[in-house]
């Protein structure tokens, strides 16, 4: 026995999807080599990157369902041979700092469930975006391209909410 599944009644809409991705796009993008050039010729050693990463997210118009998520990350190499050496603090490679965000239009999801799909799974859909926009800004600056491991958005999320003092509300989205 085979199962069908019924046609659509014509005059009846489609129900709208739970989540649209309206844009993606870079809000804000900066890189800086402050010790150029020189540090391209006393670089002797792959630079020690440390990457900082925030997601945001705020309603466009107030009582609407649109939203626009932001993941920060910002990458700092610095020259780790020369603090291993003993001399004064690691020399600042390069610093990347970049903002991409993306603008999510929400339908029909309780509203328990607004926070997790805007500080996790938007932010899980821009990553690949702006991962490859950093290795390739970090590359094209004269350096090994910085290739962000897999955020696990869902443990990020969770910190962030157990940081809030004991008995307070959940964080809400702006």
């Amino acid at each position: 026995m085979s199962e069908t599944t019924p046609a659509p009644q014509p005059g009846t809409p489609a129900a709208p999807p739970p989540l649209v991705v309206n844009i993606q796009y870079v809000k804000d993008l900066s890189f800086e080599v402050p010790g150029a050039p020189a540090i391209y010729t006393t670089l002797r050693t792959q630079p020690q990157v440390a990457i900082n990463l925030d997601v945001q997210a705020r309603r466009i118009i107030e009582g609407g369902n649109a939203y626009e998520v932001t993941l920060m990350v910002r990458a700092e190499a610095t020259d780790g041979a020369a603090q291993g050496n003993g001399q004064a603090p690691a020399a600042v490679v390069f610093i990347a700092e970049l903002t991409y965000a993306g603008v999510f239009t929400l339908t029909g999801l309780p509203d328990n469930a607004v926070e997790p799909v805007l500080l996790v799974e938007c932010p899980r859909i821009l990553f690949p975006f702006a991962r490859n926009i950093l290795a390739d800004v970090t590359r094209d600056g004269g350096f090994p391209p910085v290739l962000l491991q897999p955020i696990d958005f869902v443990q990020l999320w969770q910190t962030r909410r157990a940081q809030q003092a004991p008995g307070a509300a959940a964080p809400t989205v702006a």
